[in-house]
Parts: C-alpha cells; structure tokens; sequence
C-alpha cells in the first residue's frame, strides 16, 4: 500500500520527526494543526481567526492528498480555554457545517507556544474510485 505525507515547513516538523498529514491507502490523518506561519502565530489572542487559519491548513493538506473537507469523518480540538469554545466551534462550523463529522473539544493547560490558543487533527476517508486515482498518481510520480 502507498505511503504520501505532506510537510508545511513547520520549524517542529524536523524536530519532533512527524509530517503535517499522511495518507495510506484511503485513509488520511491530519497531525495536530496550529495557526502557525513561518514561525509566527497567526491570530494571536483571537480563536476564531486561528481556527480559521487552521482549518484552510488542513485542507490544503487534504488537498495535496486527494481528498477535501467533505471527506473529513473526525476532528479533535484541543482549546486553551473552554470559556471560548463557541468562538472555535464557530469556525468549525463554517467549515464542517453540512459535512458534520464527529467532532471533540477538550481544554488543554497549554499549547507548544503560549500566544497558540487552539490545535485540531482531522482523519479523512476518500472513496475507492480515488483511491484508485490516487494510486495511479503516486505511481506516476515514482516513475517520473
């Protein structure tokens, strides 16, 4: 079965030794996502922009892995303040809103950077049909 990851430059990528997103098979997971870009936190002290970030961080990610949103059957969020959840849980909305995927949100003491407010994974299912595509496609690549 093949194997694709995606790395986003995260300076902890390297570090810790893990891939933004993997993709085995028709199966997807995406690592835990914060609203970090080149080493700054986007969003600072404001949940809802930094889930945003996120959210369209997964799914570049998903993206780059054949698959989008609507594939997306779990997300975990973890939140440095429960008081704020409707702030988070609004931006998941706008993203998930018809898909609906399971979903938890739990608070954490804290984040990787103290300024980070919200983390999320996702897993994704794709179809057999893209999977099939998929498969063609990475073959492709290894051949090129």
């Amino acid at each position: 079965m093949s194997r694709k990851q995606v790395f986003t430059g995260s300076p902890w990528e390297p570090l810790v030794g893990y891939c933004r997103a993997i993709r085995v098979g028709h199966r997807i997971e995406v690592a835990g996502t914060t609203a970090m870009q080149d080493g700054v936190v986007v969003g600072a002290g404001d949940p809802y922009a930094q889930t945003r970030f996120i959210l369209q961080t997964i799914e570049k990610a998903l993206k780059e892995l054949g698959a989008d949103m609507s594939h997306v059957v779990r997300t975990r969020m973890f939140v440095t303040d429960i008081s704020r959840w409707e702030e988070v849980g609004k931006a998941h909305g706008e993203f998930f809103g018809q898909i609906q995927p399971v979903a938890t949100m739990v608070e954490v003491r804290a984040l990787i950077d103290p300024l980070l407010m919200v983390e999320i994974e996702a897993e994704a299912i794709v179809e057999t049909e893209t999977e099939a595509e998929f498969e063609h496609e990475v073959d492709a690549e290894i051949t090129e």
